[in-house]
């Protein structure tokens, strides 16, 4: 029954990429635009680009949200092209250096946004180097071909997401609600585990498995978001969810942790209660019922701590996501909920890795000018169009390289169907518009089949083709102005695939020792008796920047282990009863001046003399956590913290 449903989603999609293709190419050609190719080339991108990066058929409003990135991106490039030309209209060999330069720039932003967001900024950077290229002989038409190229985008757009309404796009809720089922199960799961105190290696699978679940939750949440505003009151519970569910992980590693030192620190009433067996989410709610009452009963004394906050975040979890469930109106306890605390967004760490994407797409753009303007090759610009397209999109990606190489497959098969297309079908069909319309669908289905099983080269295929074909208005057939085309298009792979190639990125080592000191800088600021500062929840923060550290080193069980142990660290920290008086009050800024430092020291023997001077310092601050009587609640996290800072040191300073 599956494999029939993912058959006739596949299908689905691959008649909905014809009928955006269909309907581009009839409204360009109905409207006389100059170059109808734009429109066309927009749909089948804006439509087979999620539905690639999806593995199968995109969730509704996906296609809609990429093509609002499109346009926002086209007209910030066109901006940024007329700006460019006006300016150095006299100087056309430094007007192109400088759209060089603004792609570079563009990749640079794109790779620090958020990665949904990226595509818009990787678009405006060869958009404007576009316009540059074509009106290089006549730079007066520079703003009627901007105008021309934004309205060829914007039919294109619209005939995408027409097409994604007409063939009843997939909703994401039902997807959402069945993950908040089985969520919760394994969250109460993972508990168990660590309250069994069992293999080290088993519980590092299960809470690393729910830290990407998690996080592919948040990103579900996105989609239903994009999808329709009747989603909004379940868009603010899901919201809160992604913390709940990352409190449910911390309260329970940390509850292992703890046994380490102190087996006693679990009392055996609970340990018989977790001892049951949860297969569904009414176990886990009998369970709950009765570890409440049981709470209820002993105190909130007398329950460990992790497992008093365990236990309130996942009845927290419970009553959010009956209101996910049935998209009710939010009550005032779910309102409590929701407003409790302020979430503090994550500092990209990847600074050094976005710099190199500047210096990647800017050389290999320089370079593709300069090879134009050497050889004269008349589709030298295409080739440049090309190099800014690959550079610009891949960098932002985990593996610019495949990228690269997914675009050269696809103008080397784009060779043999646009000569097809180009010498045999549309001279035949070019009388009739049914004809041309249907022979274009037929050639969308078979590759839209081909792009949901993210076969290589399948989306380079696509775009190639129907860039390299002839549908302008009116239709000319030059063979060796087809055959120019063709060449530009694998040059131009070819040479950016080299200089992503040939400009190593070094910076992965750097990011991660980037990563592991934002944790140390967060467990440190946790350090304060400011209320307000106590009431910023940098939880999903903090766990963005361990899923990025998860997905640049997939292996290094250490790293996880020492990131997982200082977000711990915070949360612990966090609440703890520090006492308040001024002499701690300023201590605490000056420890977190120090770990400010460390995290922006230039080299590193900068970091490790500030890292030296934190360590110290914390030193200091637990003798004057003993001389103001501070309880145990605080000296204990405070003690493990130095502990490990200490024992991590080199790890946690050099590159």
């Amino acid at each position: 029954m599956g494999i029939f449903s993912i058959a006739s989603q596949h299908i689905r999609f691959a008649v909905k990429l014809a009928c955006a293709i269909v309907l581009a190419l009839f409204v360009g050609f109905h409207f006389q635009l100059e170059t109808p190719r734009w429109a066309v080339l927009t749909a089948a991108i804006v439509a087979a680009g999620p539905a690639f990066a999806a593995g199968g058929e995109p969730y509704s409003g996906a296609i809609r949200y990429r093509g609002m990135l499109r346009i926002i991106g086209t007209f910030i490039g066109c901006f940024a092209a007329l700006t460019i030309i006006i300016l150095m209209i006299r100087t056309p060999l430094l007007m192109l250096m400088v759209c060089c330069i603004w792609a570079g720039f563009c990749t640079w932003i794109s790779s620090l946004v958020k990665v949904e967001n990226s595509y818009a900024w990787g678009l405006a950077g060869y958009t404007a180097l576009i316009i540059v290229i074509t009106i290089q002989s006549e730079p007066l038409l520079a703003p009627q071909f901007a105008v021309e190229r934004c309205s060829e985008i914007v039919i294109g757009i619209v005939s995408a997401i027409v097409a994604d309404l007409l063939f009843s796009p997939r909703s994401i809720k039902q997807e959402v609600d069945r993950e908040l089922d089985t969520l919760i199960v394994a969250q109460y799961q993972l508990m168990q585990l660590c309250i069994k105190h069992g293999d080290s290696e088993e519980v590092d699978k299960a809470w690393s498995g729910l830290v990407r679940r998690t996080q592919a939750l948040e990103g579900m949440r996105s989609n239903l978001n994009m999808e329709s505003s009747r989603w909004a009151r379940a868009n603010r519970r899901l919201k809160a969810l992604n913390t709940v569910s990352l409190t449910l992980i911390t309260q329970a590693c940390e509850t292992y942790l703890i046994q380490n030192t102190r087996p006693e620190a679990v009392t055996d009433t609970f340990r018989e209660l977790f001892a049951e067996p949860v297969e569904t989410v009414q176990d886990v709610h009998k369970q709950l019922k009765r570890m409440r009452r049981v709470i209820a009963w002993t105190g909130e004394r007398d329950t460990p701590v992790t497992i008093y906050t365990w236990v309130g975040a996942a009845t927290r979890y419970l009553l959010l996501k009956r209101g996910v469930i049935g998209n009710t109106k939010i009550s005032a306890a779910e309102e409590e909920v929701l407003q409790g605390e302020v979430v503090i967004k994550a500092e990209s760490a990847e600074r050094h890795h976005a710099m190199v994407n500047f210096w990647r797409t800017t050389l290999a753009c320089m370079l593709g000018t300069l090879f134009w303007l050497w050889t004269g090759w008349t589709s030298g610009n295409g080739a440049m169009v090309m190099i800014a397209v690959v550079t610009a999109l891949a960098m932002r990606l985990p593996n610019p390289r495949m990228v690269a190489i997914d675009f050269l497959y696809g103008a080397i098969a784009a060779l043999p169907i646009g000569a097809l297309y180009f010498l045999v079908i549309i001279p035949s069909t070019q009388q009739s518009m049914l004809l041309l319309c249907i022979s274009l669908a037929v050639m969308a289905f078979f590759i839209g089949i081909e792009v949901q099983k993210r076969r290589l080269g399948s989306l380079g295929a696509l775009a190639s083709t129907i860039n390299i074909i002839v549908l302008d208005n009116p239709m000319t057939f030059h063979f060796s102005q087809f055959l120019d085309s063709a060449l530009g298009q694998l040059v131009g792979c070819f040479l950016a695939m080299m200089v992503i190639l040939l400009v190593r990125d070094n910076s992965q080592a750097r990011t991660g020792r980037v990563l592991l000191n934002q944790f140390v800088s967060a467990a440190v600021s946790s350090l304060t008796t400011n209320t307000a500062r106590r009431k910023e929840n940098h939880l999903p923060a903090l766990y963005q920047q361990l899923f990025l550290l998860l997905n640049k080193f997939p292996g290094d069980i250490a790293k996880f282990r020492l990131a997982l142990t200082l977000i711990i660290a915070h949360q612990r920290l966090r609440n703890a009863p520090v006492p308040i008086n001024d002499d701690l009050s300023a201590f605490h800024r000056q420890l977190r001046r120090t770990a400010d430092h460390v995290l922006s020291a230039g080299s590193d023997d900068k970091r490790r003399r500030y890292f030296t001077q934190l360590l110290e310092e914390l030193d200091v601050y637990q003798e004057k956590l003993k001389h103001w009587e501070a309880p145990p609640q605080v000296t204990e996290p405070v003690g493990r913290l130095v502990f490990m800072l200490h024992r991590y040191q080199n790890a946690l300073t050099d590159n």
